[in-house]
């Protein structure tokens, strides 16, 4: 075989092993993938009953209640467009609160979305306490010594 048909038998396997790989990857990750809906979409009857799908938009005022069993918690998400009712059972990050952005993982049942995940969004502006203060430092001009 001559060398040029060596080069090309090699490039052939290797581009077959990439598309393999790509492949398995895509079918191995098949039902991880969940699609981002709005309270308008999910109005709109976009987001499928049962399909695992994320919701997000901001935590309404005055809308979150809590259970008696003390775990379970409801509340309305919104988009300024539409409300959508969530439910959800389990412990919810610190910076969850009404008025706040949130983005919940789970499903659409019968017109409420049952949230397995609750992720809290915090404004494009937050800084940890620690490096809040080294910016603060920065701007008053000081210098740290490490």
């Amino acid at each position: 075989m001559k060398p040029k048909n060596q080069r090309l038998v090699l490039v052939a396997a290797a581009a077959a092993a990439v598309l393999a790989a790509v492949l398995l990857a895509m079918w191995g990750l098949r039902d991880q993938a969940s699609y981002f809906y709005t309270p308008a979409d999910v109005a709109a009857g976009k987001a499928e009953e049962g399909r695992a799908v994320r919701l997000g938009g901001m935590v309404e005022s005055g809308s979150v209640r809590r259970q008696p069993d003390g775990v379970t918690i409801r509340f309305s998400v919104t988009d300024g467009q539409a409300r959508t009712p969530v439910t959800y059972r389990g412990i919810v990050p610190d910076l969850f609160r009404e008025g706040s952005g949130a983005v919940a993982e789970g499903r659409v049942v019968k017109g409420t979305f049952v949230a397995d995940t609750i992720l809290a969004k915090h404004d494009e502006r937050y800084m940890p306490p620690e490096l809040g203060n080294l910016a603060a430092e920065r701007k008053a001009g000081k210098t740290l010594q490490r």
